[in-house]
């Protein structure tokens, strides 16, 4: 009976999540309302809030299913490569975050756009904010167990900054389990802060197209995200960018 009540129950939040994110696209993460959800599904306002009891609540879950989404799709694509082909498989995760984005584009504003107001993102949030990051990470680790990152890789960071990189390094470290944690803590600096640099770029370049900002500036905007890979992969040193 365990089993079966798990599973209504998922399906339960599942079709509260959908309708949710229905809301979100007419709606804006300003305008979710619980309630109004709640009149979409003809229930009783009492279940819903057993499961989202207001309106944060039901944002984190859109949250947290649109950082899994993300992540799932730039995993998908960077796993069905060749693990020696690090130069693809970095360009694969700004293929696939640009490729999520387009298609769910109210999902994207929410994690990448404007805060919503009143609303603080819980810790249930920060494992996956950080999935397409941590593997751009992974991929840098790869290239530097293998052939090695190339030699014009990045340039040295100042003091300052390489001692707070490797504080930050550290203590997302002693959080994870302990091949994460290695691979990790056996980034230099520099590498670490270039896959930084990477990531900024990913997503805001995805977030001037999606946003409107690119408009009459580039139309060739796969060629532009591919440009970008490129270059942010030259500067973190992945062999063959």
């Amino acid at each position: 009976m365990t089993g079966i009540r798990d599973r209504v129950r998922a399906e339960f939040v599942a079709e509260i999540t959908e309708v949710a994110r229905r809301h979100l696209g007419e709606h804006g993460a300003a305008g979710l309302s619980v309630r109004a959800v709640t009149r979409d599904l003809g229930m009783a306002a009492s279940a819903v809030y057993r499961y989202f009891p207001n309106r944060d609540a039901l944002l984190t879950a859109l949250i947290v299913a649109a950082y899994e989404g993300v992540g799932t799709a730039a995993r998908e694509a960077e796993s069905a490569l060749d693990r020696d082909d690090h130069a693809g498989r970095w360009a694969a995760v700004f293929r696939a975050v640009r490729a999520w984005a387009l298609e769910h584009p109210h999902e994207y504003a929410l994690i990448y756009g404007s805060p919503v107001p009143g609303y603080s993102a819980p810790q249930d949030t920060t494992e996956p904010a950080t999935r397409v990051v941590l593997l751009l990470v992974r991929i840098a680790a790869d290239a530097l167990r293998g052939p090695g990152l190339t030699p014009d890789g990045p340039p040295s960071a100042p003091a300052d900054l390489r001692a707070d990189i490797e504080a930050r390094l550290t203590a997302i470290a002693a959080g994870m389990d302990p091949e994460r944690a290695e691979m990790v803590t056996a980034l230099p600096p520099e590498t670490a802060l270039a896959v930084i640099d990477a990531w900024t770029a990913l997503f805001g370049t995805v977030g001037f197209e999606l946003f409107g900002q690119y408009d009459g500036v580039i139309e060739a905007r796969q060629a532009h995200l591919d440009h970008v890979a490129r270059t942010t992969g030259r500067a973190t040193g992945i062999p063959g960018t």
